[in-house]
């Protein structure tokens, strides 16, 4: 029973490899970071769910009199376990509760009372220990997000006529985008949200740039000259940069006010680009400007001709025409006011509510266009807007470059936490705005913040995002590494995000930031092919979101082995010229080679080791989980390994699972981060071990038992045969005896697709390539009949049937096995309550759950009641609505569950009574077992030492400064949970152990706390059920699924296949020394394919399974051919596998030699059993009358064009009109071809098809009356 951990003799040549980030780091961390529930309320960073609260408080009315203040959130334990939400349906969530603050500024309510009260905000739901979400009873995902990062992005496209036009757009992380533009006319236009376009000179003018010489100024275009006739005599000849206005002032009375407004009036009296010459000299004096300003006479800012261009288009002549032009534009009507028309850019791009950049936006900014902008300045400036304008205008000369959309280093990723961030800002918003409705209603009678909030504004936000959300995804939960797959999968789709349709081939081909970051093979193929893709092992996402990879510095040539690695981003590796992990290294680290290829950018240069600036860490840092999997990677075609990474995924955990001979070395750290399986905390010794559960006792230290209070021995529960999303079956064993030593992280069992504590997706079988008798042909497989009777790829699927009792009408619905009209044998295996028993085996049509449903029918006279009374004859007023078992269906019967709704009547509200009564008495009881726990182990703690003054929250002093701890004083504290920490003794390291007492002690109390609520709450209200549903019976049947013709297979490459023949043993070609073979594949999948590393994999599993050992060759830094030659010499097996196979039939020798070894193999979920299915009457179409498609619906196999065309070949044509009439959708036909079949009689004529009255109504649809005439 006892299995030791397997030993791998691993190939790399790569020494000091870092160990692998925690592969679920990427949800868990950021929920962690999200919610801060680890972190004290005062060390909270400015993040997740506590930034939220604070962007959105304090509240005021709308008369500033009252102010709703955010203290502090708490969360509760949550109501039920996570096995038991998804037994009943329910989400795994935790009350969320903040510490709300009420006060008045407005003096004369000096009589309303500052409130802090704790509100209830709704029920949140949690993140399992393994990264998943439990949403009504099915484990959800939240998939990461791969969206552009907010910033200012330079861009080009071309005009019909191949002029290329520039672009800079700024995305804001919420608000209006903007986007600067030029046109063909080399003008350049700023568009606010993709649709109202202005002169980007208007936008400068209401930003503060009034006059053309301010804004000319900015570009420093053109040279000033002051008004006067000798000075304008000398610049006779030379342009005008900016025009010449005369501005007045007009007087008018308002009609409804009857104020004197006096309004800005202003005249073009010279245009921009007017040659200036004697005339116009006394025009300029007359106007009574100061100075006019000229283009300068050096011909340096050629490059700024844009801007010149653009005052020539530009409307406005000041900044009220501006703004009012910009507020036209964007209402499509008049200002009311000039208020209201400045306000309107402010609040677009100025306002803290409406508009943010976010942080990762201004550093974005400030790096791309190196300003020097405050990070906690997360709105537009007005630098910011000039510095745009100038590096578009330097891009539109030819002396910068545009942006790379995708490069990593502008794209970033949204994980959960910051997703649950913006739907919490959502909720809370929403609520913000009932909050302030309900604060002006209430003037002064008093209020407090509960009867302000409604918890179900916040709740249902969050409901919809896990509920409907594209991103939250039903768990892949097929096998261990579906789930951590998933569970690390970036989607670029999704809200904010792209569309399959809209995304064009660069978004999803390979790029080179993606290295180390994300995988280049795992992405599914078919239309989401690049737009989902997987994070590479040793990828983490950094605290902007964008995707790091670690690296070794390299200085002067040499690698400091001893140093950690360093992880950069995508855009702090720009420039970086960086080696592969596998470069020869001396002792010392010093790289032993006169060259090395180096990767800098998209490019490989050939340098000198002294010119490398890092080096990778290891060889497999480019792929992803899945793709790391593979051995010998490095021979197989990429599209191959693309399909060989998915399949894995798809791989039935079977039931006794093997690991593989040929491994990579990643799998046992797959099978630990999974979260699957058990792992020991720390050192200790196993007491106890059975099927259900194990039990270690932990070696702990005298201190750690004093500050715990719980015992040594710790006991775990193991899974058995729990269903999975996908119907497969989670069933631990143990592998430790009792007296087994353990150590920290020790795996204590197997199952599910593990084995001793690795991976084990499949099994190793005898391999042979070589044709046999034409079964194998395009990728089929032949199967020897002992892999079905040993039960080799044999797997348990469940499945879960559940019926619920509603309250109709009519009356209740009912759970019985006594059901009208049906035979006491099919009722047989049904209990009381109508289910089913454990252990029956089902078959198709079976009652699985017995239950009756009132009928509606005419009221019964008194006398029908009186005779149902005496005789109780059911039969009339109810109907059958069994759960019957469906025509694929057959298993065994695990378990089966019933949950009910306490039923309220009188008896039971004074039995309720009683029990609480009686329950909270025990749980008193067990309150004072702690408390003196506690006291004893503070006593032998701090007993005789002096105290220093603790208090508790509220500043009050609880055990008085100076005094000597005595049991009594101890005793004396009524609450130790709300006790500050830390001014306990003199001495730090007794603090400590204080501290982490009262911490442990806090946990237990709330466990409690939480126990007696539930156990409570279990009393009056019984099982928590959705609504309207008074009871929910479920019944599990396991399915147990042998290795059948129609089965999927496939291997780890790519070499996928399905079962064609199984033969018996004595008929597979076997060894010289009588050795059958398990398999046998077709060797022309191998060549076209080239996908060879299963070649590799058969080599060298042969030569482990014959020296019994297992074998790690890590991707790109596996066995070579010539390693892989030293062990099958030493293995005494052929080189290569080459050997002569002989005939089982016969017994005869085959002419060639094949390749012959040990191959992994896989059974994918794609089973016969599952797609198997056969119509006989069944369902059909409401409007076409054709039958349904489809095994779920009961369907038929459509007879499509072609195959009409194959039987009009044939010249079958009663066939062809049976097919096309009675068997499809002529309705009368069929009622009557039934009828005489059952009859005996000749067939019938066919009649109309309905589709051809489709046809007709449809042309009658058009306006065209068809008639048929005979």
């Amino acid at each position: 029973m006892l299995a030791k951990q397997t030993e791998r003799f691993s190939f790399s040549s790569v020494k000091n490899r870092p160990d692998y980030p925690d592969f679920l780091d990427i949800q868990i961390k950021s929920f962690q970071d999200f919610f801060q529930l680890e972190t004290k309320s005062e060390e909270r960073g400015n993040e997740g769910l506590y930034n939220t609260f604070l962007e959105n408080f304090p509240i005021t009315d709308t008369r500033n009199q009252f102010v709703l203040e955010f203290l502090d959130y708490f969360v509760d334990p949550p109501r039920y376990s996570i096995q038991e939400c998804i037994e009943r349906g329910l989400t795994y969530s935790v009350p969320l509760k903040a510490r709300l603050k009420l006060y008045c500024t407005d003096p004369e309510h000096e009589d309303f009372e500052t409130i802090v009260q704790d509100v209830y905000l709704g029920t949140i739901p949690y993140m399992t220990p393994s990264g998943t979400f439990c949403i009504n009873g099915a484990e959800r995902v939240v998939v990461s997000q791969l969206h552009r990062s907010p910033g200012v992005f330079f861009g080009q496209s071309f005009h019909a006529n191949g002029t290329k036009l520039y672009s800079a757009r700024v995305i804001p992380f919420k608000g209006s985008w903007i986007e600067f533009a030029t046109d063909i006319n080399s003008v350049m236009y700023a568009y606010i949200d993709r649709k109202k376009k202005l002169p980007v000179t208007t936008l400068f003018r209401a930003i503060g740039f009034e006059r053309d010489k301010d804004i000319l100024e900015i570009f420093d275009l053109a040279e000033e000259v002051k008004v006067s006739k000798t000075g304008l005599k000398k610049v006779l000849g030379r342009k005008l940069a900016a025009r010449v206005l005369n501005t007045w002032y007009e007087d008018f009375v308002d009609e409804d006010t009857g104020e004197v407004v006096s309004i800005e009036r202003n005249e073009i009296v010279l245009d921009r680009d007017t040659e200036l010459d004697k005339d116009h000299i006394e025009e300029i004096l007359e106007t009574g400007t100061k100075t006019i300003l000229l283009h300068k006479e050096d011909n340096s800012t050629g490059d700024y001709a844009i801007i010149h261009n653009t005052l020539q288009k530009d409307p406005t002549n000041s900044e009220k025409e501006a703004v009012e032009h910009i507020y036209r534009q964007l209402r499509n009507a008049e200002p009311p006011d000039e208020e209201t028309a400045r306000g309107i850019i402010d609040k677009l791009f100025f306002s803290d509510q409406r508009y943010s950049l976010g942080e990762v936006g201004r550093y974005r900014m400030n790096k791309k266009l190196g300003l020097d902008v405050a990070m906690d300045k997360q709105v537009l400036t007005k630098e910011d807007i000039i510095t745009i304008v100038k590096y578009l205008i330097e891009l539109i000369n030819s002396k910068a470059e545009i942006d790379d959309i995708d490069h990593l280093s502008n794209r970033r990723v949204r994980t959960v936490g910051e997703q649950l961030s913006q739907q919490f800002g959502v909720g809370l918003a929403r609520m913000a705005r009932t909050i302030r409705e309900r604060m002006n209603v209430r003037d002064n009678e008093v209020f407090t913040p509960i009867d302000l909030i409604n918890a179900k504004t916040l709740s249902s936000v969050i409901n919809s995002f896990f509920g409907t959300n594209q991103l939250s995804q039903f768990m892949d939960q097929t096998n261990p590494l579906a789930e951590i797959t998933h569970k690390r999968r970036l989607s670029a789709l999704g809200p904010g995000g792209l569309s399959r349709e809209r995304a064009g081939f660069e978004v999803r081909d390979v790029h080179y930031t993606h290295y180390g970051r994300l995988c280049p093979i795992e992405t599914p193929e078919g239309p989401n092919i690049g737009l989902i893709s997987s994070l590479s092992v040793y990828a983490k996402v950094n605290g902007m979101g964008f995707i790091e990879t670690p690296y070794r510095t390299v200085e002067e040539g040499k690698i400091n082995i001893s140093e950690e690695p360093i992880y950069l981003s995508a855009e702090e590796e720009e420039g970086k010229k960086i080696a592969q992990a596998n470069i020869p290294l001396g002792e010392d680290g010093t790289i032993d080679t006169e060259k090395v290829i180096a990767r800098m950018e998209g490019d490989f240069p050939v340098v000198d080791p002294k010119e490398v600036h890092y080096t990778d860490v290891a060889p497999n840092q480019i792929s992803s989980i899945s793709a790391s999997l593979i051995p010998f990677l490095e021979h197989d075609d990429a599209n191959r390994a693309l399909m060989g990474s998915n399949m894995m995924r798809q791989a039935v955990p079977l039931l006794r699972a093997d690991s593989p001979i040929v491994g990579t070395g990643l799998e046992r750290q797959v099978a630990t981060d999974s979260r699957v399986l058990i792992n020991a905390e720390g050192e200790g010794e196993v007491e106890y071990v059975d099927a259900q559960k194990i039990t270690i006792k932990y070696d702990r230290t005298e201190e750690e038992r004093m500050v715990s209070f719980d015992s040594d021995s710790k006991t775990y529960d193991l899974i058995k045969f729990r269903k999975t999303n996908q119907g497969t079956s989670i069933n631990l064993k143990p592998i430790v005896s009792v007296g087994d030593r353990v150590t920290k992280g020790q795996v204590l069992c197997q199952g599910y697709a593990t084995d001793k504590g690795e991976l084990a997706l499949g099994r190793n079988m005898k391999v042979a390539f070589m044709p046999w008798k034409g079964y194998n042909f395009e990728d089929a497989i032949v199967i020897s009949e002992k892999v079905v009777r040993d039960d080799i790829f044999t797997s348990i699927h469940i499945d879960e049937y559940s019926l619920e009792v509603r309250d109709t009408k009519l009356g209740n619905e009912e759970l019985t096995n006594d059901i009208p009209n049906v035979s006491e044998d099919a009722t047989k295996d049904l209990d009381e309550h109508g289910m089913i028993r454990v252990g029956a085996e089902v078959k198709p049509g079976d009652i699985l759950i017995g239950k009756i449903t009132p009928k509606g029918e005419s009221d019964p006279t008194p006398e029908e009641k009186l005779l149902r009374a005496i005789f109780g004859d059911k039969a009339g007023d109810v109907k059958d609505a069994s759960l019957k078992a469906s025509p694929s269906l057959s298993g065994v019967v695990i378990n089966k569950k019933l949950f009910a709704r306490a039923i309220k009547d009188k008896r039971k509200r004074a039995q309720d009574k009683e029990d609480v009564a009686v329950l909270e008495k025990k749980y008193e009881a067990k309150f004072a077992v702690l408390k003196s726990q506690l006291i004893d182990k503070l006593f032998a703690i701090v007993g005789g030492k002096t105290a220093q003054g603790v208090q508790n929250d509220l500043g009050e002093e609880v055990l008085p400064k100076g005094k000597k701890y005595t049991l009594k004083m101890l005793n004396s504290v009524d609450d130790y949970t709300h006790l500050t920490q830390g001014t306990w003794t003199t001495d730090d390291h007794t603090n400590a152990l204080v501290a982490d007492l009262l911490h442990n002690y806090k946990i237990k109390e709330n466990d409690l706390q939480g126990n007696l609520r539930r156990e409570k709450f279990t009393i009056s209200v019984g099982d928590e059920l959705p609504s309207g549903i008074l009871k929910l019976a479920k019944v599990y049947i396991a399915k147990k699924r042998k290795l059948k013709v129609g089965d999927k297979m496939a291997g780890r490459h790519g070499n996928k296949g399905i079962v064609a023949r199984i033969v018996r043993q004595e008929d597979m070609p076997f060894l010289d020394d009588g050795t059958p073979v398990d398999i046998v594949l077709n060797p022309l999948g191998v060549p076209s394919r080239m996908n060879i590393g299963q070649i590799y994999e058969t080599v060298l599993g042969w030569a482990g399974q014959k020296l019994g050992k297992k074998y790690a060759t890590p991707i790109f830094d596996g066995a070579s051919l010539d390693k892989i030659n030293e062990l099958t010499d030493e293995a005494g097996i052929p080189r290569f596998g080459h050997t002569y196979l002989f005939d089982g039939g016969t017994g005869e020798r085959f002419d060639q030699r094949a390749t012959v070894g040990v191959i992994y193999m896989l059974k994918l979920g794609h089973m016969i059993d599952d797609k198997m299915h056969a119509r006989s009457i069944g369902p059909y179409s409401l409007i076409t009358q054709q039958p349904l498609g489809g095994k779920a619906q009961f369907g038929g196999q459509r007879f499509g064009e072609m195959e009409v065309w194959a039987l009009e070949a044939y010249g079958a044509s009663s066939t062809l009109r049976e097919i096309l009439t009675v068997k499809s959708d002529d309705v009368i036909g069929r009622a009557k071809t039934y009828e005489s079949i059952v009859k005996g009689e000749p067939m019938p004529e066919p009649g109309l098809p309905e589709s051809f009255n489709v046809l007709m109504h449809e042309l009658k649809g058009l306006g065209l009356d068809l008639k048929l005439e005979e």
